[in-house]
C-alpha cells in the first residue's frame, strides 16, 4: 500500500482547476519548473532558517503534490506531452526531493551520513522506477516508500521540528528504518519491472 494509490482521487478533485489553467494557456512544463524552483529555494532557506520555519515543509509538500498532479494532467489530458516535459518531470522531482530533504541532514547531531544515505537511496529508488521504461516496462511507482510516502514522512518530521522537537540518537534508527524501506522499494521496482517486461514480451 502506498500513498501514490490515492493519486486518482486527488486528480479528480483537481480536474476543474486543470481545465481552467489549460484554458488560460498555462503549460505543464511551466508548472513543473515552478514546482522545482520553489522546492530548491525553500530547501536553501530552511538550511539557514530557525526551526519553526520547518512547518513550511508539510505545507509545501501538499502544494507540490498538487502541482505534480496538475502538470501530469495538463500533459496527458490537454495535449501537452513532450520529450522535454518528460525530462523536466523526472529531473525536477529528484532535484526537489534532494533540496527538501537536505535541511534535515544539516540539523542531525549524528552527522550528515545517515540522512545522506537516505537521500542517496531516494534518488536511486526514482532512478530504478524510470529504468522500467528502458526494459520494456512502464515507469514503476511501487512502494512501500515512493515519492508520495516520503512526502508524508518528511512532512511529519517538518512538523516535529517546527514544534520544538529535536533530533538525537534515535534519529539514526529512524534513518536506518527509512533506508531499509527504500531498499525494499528499489527491489520491488526492479522485480515488478522485470515481470512486466517479460509479460509484455510474450
Amino acid at each position: 500500500m502506498s500513498v501514490y494509490q490515492l493519486k486518482s482521487r486527488f486528480q479528480n478533485i483537481l480536474r476543474p482547476l486543470v481545465r481552467s489553467l489549460a484554458a488560460r494557456g498555462v503549460t505543464a512544463n511551466q508548472v513543473t519548473t515552478v514546482a522545482a524552483a520553489v522546492s530548491v529555494a525553500l530547501g536553501l532557506f530552511l538550511s539557514v532558517a530557525l526551526p519553526h520555519w520547518f512547518l513550511l515543509v508539510p505545507i509545501w509538500f501538499l502544494l507540490r503534490m498538487g502541482l505534480n498532479a496538475i502538470d501530469g494532467m495538463l500533459a496527458r489530458e490537454h495535449g501537452q506531452m513532450s520529450i522535454l516535459g518528460a525530462y523536466l518531470n523526472e529531473i525536477g522531482d529528484v532535484v526537489s526531493d534532494v533540496a527538501l530533504y537536505l535541511p534535515f541532514a544539516l540539523i542531525d547531531p549524528n552527522g550528515l551520513l545517515p540522512a545522506m544515505a537516505v537521500i542517496f537511496l531516494s534518488v536511486l529508488a526514482e532512478f530504478t522506477g524510470v529504468l522500467g521504461q528502458t526494459v520494456g516496462a512502464s515507469r514503476r511507482y511501487d512502494g512501500p516508500l515512493g515519492k508520495s510516502d516520503r512526502a508524508v514522512l518528511f512532512g511529519a518530521l517538518g512538523i516535529f521540528v517546527a514544534v520544538g522537537g529535536t533530533f538525537a540518537a534515535w534519529t539514526s534508527w529512524l534513518w536506518a528504518v527509512v533506508a531499509l524501506l527504500l531498499i525494499w522499494t528499489i527491489i520491488n521496482r526492479i522485480s515488478a519491472g522485470i515481470r512486466e517486461a517479460h509479460t509484455a514480451a510474450r
